[in-house]
């Protein structure tokens, strides 16, 4: 059975992310084709980028990078959580995927982004980087407006039709999870 981490992908003071990700595993924890954690970047305290060789050398010094690169290597696939800022990522998510390299190869990722426009910039970034680490990332995402899913832009109440569109995102994250297996074990 695959483990699937929920990265929440902002460190914000106040931020929405937190909310939106325990809906996700909430949702995810009533499934019984994997098993979902939260990953939450504040508990790892990653500075800007620190190491002195490129993350594709796996040569890592420093202990926050050897921290972050086990829950990493854990997990099997990931649903990132993401605002939108300035029509793209949040600058502490870049930060944490740039950490490192082949911890991220091979496995599958689902987006779930929130936003004035739903999130869909950060989300189109976040697909080519995945692209870039060798990930798979699904079609289905959930794209939640602070307009229409958030009270006054901060108390998450999803709409209906969201819960039916992140059972979708799950559904594929674990297939592809699953079927990039046999690449992770190489």
């Amino acid at each position: 059975m695959p483990k699937i981490g929920i990265i929440i992908g902002s460190t914000r003071p106040g931020r929405n992310g937190e909310a939106v990700a325990r809906w996700v595993h909430e949702i995810a924890g009533q499934r019984s084709d994997a098993d979902f954690e939260v990953v939450d970047l504040l508990d790892y305290k990653l500075p800007i980028l620190d190491e002195a060789y490129p993350p594709s050398m796996g040569q890592y010094t420093q202990p926050h990078t050897h921290a972050w690169a086990e829950k990493i290597a854990s997990l099997d696939g990931f649903i990132i959580v993401t605002p939108e800022y300035n029509r793209s990522v949040p600058g502490a998510l870049k930060n944490a995927i740039d950490f490192l390299y082949a911890e991220w190869n091979n496995k599958a990722v689902g987006f779930i982004s929130y936003g004035g426009t739903g999130g869909t910039r950060a989300v189109e970034h976040l697909r080519g980087i995945a692209g870039e680490l060798q990930m798979a990332d699904v079609r289905a995402q959930v794209a939640l407006s602070l307009f229409t899913d958030f009270e006054n832009f901060s108390t998450f109440k999803p709409a209906d039709i969201q819960r039916d569109t992140l059972n979708t995102t799950l559904d594929q994250v674990i297939a592809w999870s699953n079927a990039l297996a046999p690449l992770r074990a190489n």
